[in-house]
Parts: C-alpha cells; structure tokens; sequence
C-alpha cells in the first residue's frame, strides 16, 4: 500500500525542522515540494523548499484539477499538493512526507484516509510561538501578528490530526517522532 505521513503545525512550531529530522533518519520518506504563490523566504530554492508559480499559474492548475489539495491561506497566497508529486514519489517506491499547513494537513487525512499518518506539532505556548517567530527574521511584525492570530485558531483543530506531538524539547519532540513515524512505516 502506498501511504504517506502529514505534518501540520501553526507556522514557527518546529514543524520543517522535525519533517527534516525524518527525512535524515528514515531513507524510505521523500518529501513532497508543495507549490506557493508567496515570495521566496530567505535561503529558499524554487523546485527545492517549493515550487514558487503566480497566483494566475495557480488558478490555472485548480481549474486543471491538479491538486490532491490547495488552500488560499492568506489573500492571493495560495498553496497546494500536485498529484503529480504524489505519483513521481509512489512510483520510485518512497513514502510521501509532507510540511503543510493546518487546512492542507486535515484535508489531506481525509483525502488519503488510512494510507496516511496526521501529526499535529504544538507549540508550547502562543507566546513562545511568536518569539520564534521573531527570533526567526524573516517576516516583518504585521505579518508575525496574523501568523500568530492565526495560530492560536488553528491549535483548536489539533484533534482531528492522528497523533499530537508538543514541541517544547526539540530531542523529545525528535524522540516521539521517530516512534511514531517507525510504527505507522511498519503497519
């Protein structure tokens, strides 16, 4: 069976440092590149970190029904799995992992059902939520403010996500991690 693991956390809970955490530990995991239509983030490579394409590019693929899932998570920022990235993965034999938002996370459970994993990565605190996103450097404070509205919203869907992992340890948070990804790859 082909399947597939999900990360989902607000923005600045650790979740792209623990998705490459899996990727270093498990070889059996490719990480699926998402498209975006926001700019590019500091060191970030298009085709690498995302596939960066317009809004327009975007719509484009929607009305192609490209997308396994997408959201328009801010105004005109818009983000989405391709099918076709699911299938290049599957087809090389790998387990898809993916580091999307909340939205995409959830839909992506119901989409894939029993073939996927949904883990929730929680920050300890909205409060501490925001200082990483502070100490981070690469969003100006009106948008650290949304992200951070934003967050404290989404933490209320985190029951609908397989399992729940609180990043107030990054090693813990690694530790609980590689249990939980090590017993869904065996089933």
């Amino acid at each position: 069976m082909n399947k597939v693991i999900i990360f989902s956390a607000p923005s600045g809970s650790g979740k792209t440092t623990l998705v490459k955490y899996c990727l270093d530990t498990f070889p059996q995991l490719q990480f699926s590149i998402s498209c975006t239509t926001r700019d590019l983030r500091g060191t970030e490579v298009h085709g690498v970190d995302y596939h960066f394409i317009s809004p327009d590019k975007f719509r484009e693929k929607i009305g192609e029904d490209a997308f396994v899932e997408f959201e328009e998570v801010y105004d005109n920022k818009y983000y989405g799995t391709l099918k076709s990235e699911v299938e290049r993965i599957w087809k090389g034999g790998k387990v898809v992992i993916f580091d999307v938002d909340v939205k995409g996370g959830i839909s992506l459970k119901k989409y894939f059902g029993d073939q996927a994993l949904s883990v929730f990565i929680m920050p300890p605190s909205v409060a501490e939520l925001e200082l990483r996103l502070i100490a981070r450097g690469t969003d100006d404070l009106e948008t650290i403010k949304t992200r951070v509205h934003k967050a404290a919203h989404e933490m209320a869907f985190k029951d609908e996500f397989d399992e729940i992992v609180v990043n107030n340890d990054l090693d813990h948070a690694k530790f609980a991690i590689s249990k939980i990804v090590q017993n869904f790859l065996k089933s």
